[in-house]
């Protein structure tokens, strides 16, 4: 029995040891030079699909500018021509091949030697929204003394290829849920990014005939696709060559933008209940900077009174001191909370949650009261309109612009709401998911005594956000969860 359990035991103590501090820490740092190696592959790897990506890119866009419709159908034709007439002791379609290679060849020939000269005139409306057509005109002016026909007008919208950084970082929304190809080789990543980074699709439009030292308008006309800046690096006036296969190019460059704004939805007139609050300096707070009241009436002066408030012309007529009597004013303030703690850069959530704010600043009336839109960035930010202040074109700008944040929490936010609780009426949550952090929000604004209306924006139902209504049950019918792709239909509901 010792001789035959001698062995087992021996197998123990040889396991025992195997599992030693020092043989785990070596065959940890294996796996970790293993990873690190793995990392270094990896980045070489991405590298070399970015290049490849911005290298097909480039050749598929000047594929098809460079070639009309029959030259894009010819080059089709010589490249299937090439492989099925390899054999030409078989077959007699290296022919065709034969043909229409020369052709292609004196075609691009020809559409070298394009020289013109003109001035572009772009007049570009200040603001377009997103998903509404835009429509501007370009004023082409012809230098030189021939007629110039058959030209066609190309904008030249900024490049949307992603840097490299981008592209490593970036996450496609669904991204996990593809094969281990695809997130391998991360061509759908790339696709995506090309997308999110297009900013609107215009295609060509033919220039009417310019006589020699004439001009002529080209109207164009694009559906913006997404909120921002829409930056134009120039205009090229094409021109195809006497084959008909082949485009001629001439760049003028003209660099301008024009500001997106974000995408608006209709919704009900919004009924928010609250008091009218008091604000030191009264109505000057809204309508300008200074200390002086709302004007009430003139009274005669009291030892102690400043000297500002002295009415000169009432002093000039009855000599004596007369005294400008004013009242602070009680008005409405709401503000408008966006939420923009989100990891990604980009979500389709966020954007529908500035699309609602922009909806809710246009619906919300601030002629007789003032809205604060309130969200942190690179830090909290606080922008008003209303009663003589800035109007509600200022804060549309600001939300064309607005991006997410990453490195901070929502009680940044939070500090700089309560900061202002007490000249609040009322506030209107657009939160980009109903978890603790944001209820635990929810509820430090309730405690002061806010009327509230949260809107939760979310990808999955509806329903399993409202019946999980947290600090709001008591306000249920304030509380709503809308769903992107059907966010009109949730604010209908307001």
């Amino acid at each position: 029995m010792h001789k035959r359990s001698f062995p087992v035991r021996l197998r123990k103590k040889s396991l025992r040891r195997s599992s030693s501090p020092s043989l785990f820490r070596h065959e940890k740092s294996i796996l970790s030079g293993r990873g690190q190696q793995d990392c270094k592959i990896a980045k070489p790897m991405k590298h070399f699909l970015y290049k490849s990506y911005r290298a097909f890119y480039s050749s598929s866009r000047w594929r098809k500018r460079r070639f009309t419709s029959a030259g894009s159908l010819v080059l089709v034709t010589i490249f299937i021509t090439a492989i099925l007439g390899i054999d030409t002791g078989q077959s007699l379609i290296y022919q065709i091949f034969s043909f229409l290679l020369p052709l292609l060849i004196l075609a691009m020939i020809f559409s070298l030697s394009f020289r013109i000269q003109l001035t572009i005139d772009r007049k570009l409306p200040r603001f377009a929204t997103v998903g509404e057509q835009l429509t501007y005109d370009i004023r082409i002016r012809n230098l030189t003394g021939r007629k110039q026909k058959g030209l066609y007008c190309y904008e030249n919208p900024e490049d949307p290829r992603p840097s490299f950084q981008t592209f490593i970082q970036a996450r496609e929304p669904g991204e996990e849920k593809r094969n281990i190809w695809d997130r391998k080789v991360l061509f759908h990543r790339w696709m995506w990014l090309i997308k999110r980074n297009t900013s609107a699709r215009i295609k060509e439009f033919p220039v009417p005939e310019l006589l020699p030292n004439a001009e002529g308008n080209v109207s164009i006309q694009t559906t913006p696709r997404r909120r921002g800046y829409l930056r134009l690096t120039g205009i090229t006036i094409a021109r195809p060559e006497p084959l008909g296969l082949c485009k001629s190019f001439h760049v003028i460059p003209n660099r301008q933008k024009i500001l997106v704004l974000p995408k608006r939805y209709q919704i009900p007139e919004i009924l928010l209940q609250g008091t009218r609050k008091y604000h030191s300096g009264g109505i000057s707070m809204a309508s300008s900077v200074g200390d002086s009241n709302e004007f009430l009436s003139l009274r005669q002066y009291r030892p102690g009174d400043p000297m500002k408030q002295i009415h000169w012309k009432s002093w000039a007529k009855t000599n004596e001191l007369i005294i400008r009597e004013y009242q602070d004013e009680f008005f409405i303030r709401h503000a408008l909370i966006l939420d923009t703690f989100r990891k990604e850069h980009y979500s389709d959530v966020f954007e529908e949650a500035v699309s609602i704010a922009a909806s809710m600043v246009c619906t919300l009336q601030t002629r007789e009261s003032m809205l604060d839109l309130m969200f942190v960035n690179t830090k909290a930010y606080c922008f008003s309109s209303g009663r003589g202040m800035a109007g509600t074109g200022k804060l549309m700008e600001i939300l064309s612009c607005v991006q997410t944040c990453s490195d901070k929490t929502i009680e940044s936010l939070q500090s700089m709401v309560l900061q202002s609780v007490a000249l609040l009426s009322g506030c209107i949550c657009i939160l980009l998911s109903w978890d603790r952090e944001r209820k635990n929000f929810i509820q430090n604004l309730l405690s002061h005594g806010l009327p509230l209306i949260v809107i939760v924006v979310t990808e999955n139902d509806p329903v399993l956000v409202q019946k999980d209504p947290g600090p709001m049950k008591n306000s249920i019918r304030h509380f709503h969860a809308v769903q992107v792709g059907n966010i009109e239909k949730g604010l209908t509901l307001l």
